[in-house]
């Protein structure tokens, strides 16, 4: 616990009614999305400005004291279960969008901003902020940021570091640093706006970012391809690419998927089917018409059974809501929902689909796969029960060969879901020892004493998933 003199200091800072000790209070924050991670923090922290949020990393680092910076806690690699305990610091009232700049195509905010806020106020302005995580009704920018969140729009226009053009951060020390700016260019030295997007908040506390938009595309259109062979939907994403096509959206369902999307959303997706693609494609009209009718013909050609586009936004919309609510929907199986994002060269997906159903088969397992096909990051989903030991140890035996087998294919064991505890024993088959090195050295020179997210990323415990308490 915090002790009482720097429990004062705490309150001295952000006042009483933001700082938050209670059992209750406490426990709230004790777990973030991710299955069966849990760890009760000391004390629960809302500073109001970034001079605050220096006053308490000072103040951390004097004492020794863990910190973990929370958006909303939708992550799903255990990236904000304070596994320490320490302080959960929170953006509840760093939540503005401070600037829309017309004229530099720039959206200035803070952290705690929710992603879809931000989305439809500059869409009043027909600009577009394209990075979309299903979670972006309640996700925050400063979540996007610490975990580099993709989303259904990612193969066209990028994740969320491509969008991130400057920002205000607080170091372990409380120094506050800017980096970039509203600048197309800017090569001043080492990059360092890139190095704190995707550091899970072990390199220092984000409290301002400058954002990219671009213009609001014209028109958009929505298509929904049938197939009754997997891995014919698979080929088809491989061709579209390959015929220098790049859609807004191409995503992928398996059947077991769809069939409990349907029951979820009840908008009449065909479920005796053995795959869907949702395709979207944007841009000027003349654009979105050519490319959809040579996306039909690919699908055709892998012997679709049905390609059909929307005829309105409204089904358009609905079919859109029905992807993004996938996790939801699955969740509702089993006690237990374990969703992963293993991420292979797009020329790969047919093989790493294929390698997911064998491994579920050879381990007695239930895995549904879903994903953004069209960038290869496919999220391979088991519904299981935490209470089956020899259930969850088939289902650690299988994820931990589905990982495996996407590094074979040149991919990675994380596409968007970042490292954070849960993934942190599979990072060296990954980035190898050397690469592992170099990552502790830049983590040791801006956090020497370790208080930022600690036991994140580097972890060498082989067992995936645990409960720790404190």
């Amino acid at each position: 616990m915090i002790a009482p003199d720097i429990k004062r200091e705490f309150i001295n800072i952000v006042g009483e009614e933001n700082f938050e000790d209670s059992e209750v209070g406490r426990l709230v924050y004790s777990y973030d999305a991710t299955p069966n991670f849990q760890s009760i923090p000391d004390a629960v922290v809302s500073p109001r400005n970034t001079e605050e949020v220096s006053k308490i990393l000072q103040l951390c680092n004097e004492n020794k004291i863990p910190i973990v910076p929370r958006g909303s806690g939708t992550n799903l690699c255990a990236g904000t279960c304070p596994v320490e305990g320490g302080i959960v610091l929170l953006f509840k009232h760093m939540n503005k969008i401070l600037e829309i700049d017309e004229e530099n195509l720039t959206v200035t905010c803070q952290p705690g901003v929710i992603t879809l806020d931000l989305i439809h106020a500059v869409e009043q302005k027909g600009l577009f902020y394209p990075p979309d995580p299903s979670s972006m009704k309640i996700s925050t920018i400063g979540g996007n940021i610490n975990e580099n969140s993709g989303g259904l729009r990612g193969l066209k226009y990028g994740v969320t570091r491509d969008y991130v053009l400057g920002l205000e951060a607080v170091l372990p020390n409380g120094e506050i640093v800017r980096t970039g700016g509203k600048l197309a260019k800017d090569v001043a030295g080492y990059d360092l706006t890139r190095l704190f997007i995707g550091s899970e908040g072990t390199l220092g506390v984000i409290t301002e970012a400058t954002l990219k938009l671009i213009p609001l595309p014209e028109s958009k259109k929505t298509m929904l391809a049938l197939f009754q062979d997997l891995e014919a939907a698979a080929r088809s994403v491989s061709k579209i690419i390959a015929n220098k096509v790049i859609p807004a959206t191409l995503e992928f369902l398996d059947q077991p998927t769809l069939k409990v999307v349907e029951d979820y959303s009840q908008i009449g997706l065909p479920t005796d089917v053995q795959a869907v693609l949702l395709i979207e494609q944007d841009g000027t009209p003349e654009n979105v018409s050519k490319d959809m009718k040579v996306m039909e013909e690919i699908c055709r050609s892998e012997n679709a059974v049905s390609v059909q586009i929307a005829q309105s936004e409204e089904e358009a919309e609905a079919l859109r809501t029905a992807r993004r609510t996938a996790l939801s929907a699955l969740a509702r199986l089993a006690p237990t929902t374990i969703l992963e994002d293993a991420t292979v060269p797009r020329s790969e997906i047919a093989k790493m689909v294929k390698a997911i159903n064998e491994i579920a088969a050879k381990h007695n397992v239930k895995i549904c796969t879903f994903g953004h096909a069209g960038d290869g990051n496919l999220h391979p989903t088991c519904t299981t029960d935490i209470r089956k030991k020899d259930e969850m140890e088939r289902v650690e035996k299988a994820f931990a060969e589905i990982f495996a087998k996407a590094i074979e294919l040149g991919g990675t064991i994380t596409g968007e879901h970042g490292v954070g505890a849960m993934k942190a024993p599979y990072l060296e088959w990954k980035l190898g020892k050397s690469g592992i090195d170099v990552m502790k050295s830049i983590k040791a020179a801006l956090d020497p004493n370790n208080i930022m997210n600690p036991r994140k990323l580097f972890a060498k415990d082989t067992r995936k998933r645990v409960v720790i308490s404190k």
